[in-house]
């Protein structure tokens, strides 16, 4: 081989060989992503590394535009986990039209500014203004990816995932079916990565409801805790929907499942750190890890029927749970399977008067759209999107994000019951 083609067999390996900085990247969790680019040089990195393999679970989507698309995009439509905006503006016009962007942008998203200016007073200044991370053009692949792993892959950061638990006030309220068409709107409405964990291992219907039949599930991470890791867990989810996944349940009882109170968390910890939204289907049993893992989640939402041992039993849960949990607020409360022909009721004013705490919606008794989404394993909202119903679990999913308030086209359950208790009060 002469030396020239050496030299030039070298280049190529050089110019292909792996990036190190790359290589050392655990893989980026379930986050959705959104860039604005005003320019080629930036959306084509940024579009080559939602190739790459450690952004494999993200979504990711590029729009031409900056910081103005950005802002008129957001007027109508969620903003993801993470934004990232490039702007070629001079400092001072770039913090001007991020004040805009903030205006639209939850208070939960992570912004990256991809700028022109290598200003050390630009970086102090977004910084401050709670920017995450702001990188001088021109960019490659591998500094996308470092960035974003930087923000969301640091070992030492708090989880980022938020925990929701759902449990009935007694069995056969609806806690699961709420629970799992909660998880659905989340991920539909702010495409969201959303995880659904079924805590019922010998009776758990999400598998049924959601129309799924995995080999595994939840049983083999709590019966292997010792081989728990972000990529064993990830073998073991099912994807049910675009950005929807499930522990499912094994749903048989060829086994006994008790387990020591601690038995969830480490799934729960390791869950969280892979994707932003956590349903805990919590059941209706009081033992050791169910009391840890109600105490533990970061939301609880408890579903009753309006009836005297719901009540009771409501109570009951909403006073232990003020003990477990004295610096966070009270569980938010749903009044499920309400208006059953000749059934005897608790009207709302009376149920919510002995809690100190007012249901945040009731779902009014609806057998034929429940049963035929139970029996054809779909969503309540894949049924029928325009069923008073399914506007009341939309709105309980902007409720349980955090996110900004949106009034719908229709008065829905939610909506109805805060305007009575505005008028009477």
């Amino acid at each position: 081989m002469s030396n020239l083609a050496y030299e030039t067999d070298h280049e190529a390996f050089t110019a292909n060989a792996p990036d190190p900085n790359l290589q050392s990247l655990r893989p980026i969790p379930r986050i959705s992503i959104q860039a604005f680019c005003d320019t080629e040089s930036v959306s084509n990195p940024i579009e080559r590394a939602g190739e790459d393999r450690r952004m494999a679970k993200t979504h990711l989507k590029v729009h031409m535009g900056g910081v103005a698309t950005a802002v008129e995009f957001y007027q109508t439509a969620a903003t993801p986990n993470l934004v990232i905006v490039e702007s070629s503006a001079e400092p001072r016009e770039m913090l001007v039209s991020l004040e805009q962007l903030a205006e639209v942008c939850d208070p939960s998203t992570k912004v990256i500014i991809v700028g022109h200016y290598n200003d050390v007073w630009l970086y102090r200044e977004l910084m401050r203004a709670g920017i995450s991370e702001y990188v001088v053009a021109p960019i490659s692949m591998a500094d996308i990816v470092s960035v974003i792993a930087n923000i969301f892959v640091d070992p030492t950061a708090e989880p980022l995932g938020h925990s929701i638990a759902f449990v009935g006030a007694k069995g056969g309220v609806g806690s699961s079916t709420i629970a799992h068409n909660v998880a659905w709107a989340i991920s539909n409405l702010f495409e969201n990565e959303v995880v659904v964990a079924d805590l019922d291992l010998p009776f758990g219907t999400a598998n049924i409801n959601f129309d799924q039949d995995p080999p595994q599930g939840i049983a083999e991470a709590v019966f292997s805790p010792e081989r728990i890791d972000e990529v064993y867990l990830d073998r073991l989810l099912s994807q049910c929907a675009e950005r929807l996944s499930l522990l499912a349940a094994p749903s048989t009882l060829d086994r006994v499942y008790d387990f020591d109170p601690e038995a969830f968390a480490q799934i729960i910890d390791t869950t969280q750190r892979t994707a932003p939204v956590l349903i805990l289907d919590v059941p209706h049993v009081w033992n050791g890890w169910t009391r840890t893992t109600l105490a533990q989640a970061d939301e609880v939402v408890i579903t009753a029927t309006p009836d005297l041992a719901n009540l009771r039993n409501t109570k009951n849960l909403i006073d232990t749970l003020k003990q477990l949990r004295p610096n966070d607020k009270p569980p938010v409360l749903l009044l499920n399977q309400a208006g059953i022909p000749k059934r005897p009721e608790i009207s709302l004013e009376d149920f919510a008067e002995p809690l100190g705490v007012t249901p945040a919606a009731t779902i009014m008794f609806e057998p034929q759209l429940f049963g035929n989404a139970a029996n054809n394993g779909r969503m309540l909202g894949e049924m029928d999107a325009k069923s008073p119903i399914v506007e009341t679990i939309n709105e309980l999913a902007h409720v349980l994000t955090g996110r900004r308030e949106v009034k719908p086209q229709k008065k829905s359950g939610l909506s109805s019951i805060l305007e009575r208790l505005k008028r009477k009060s």
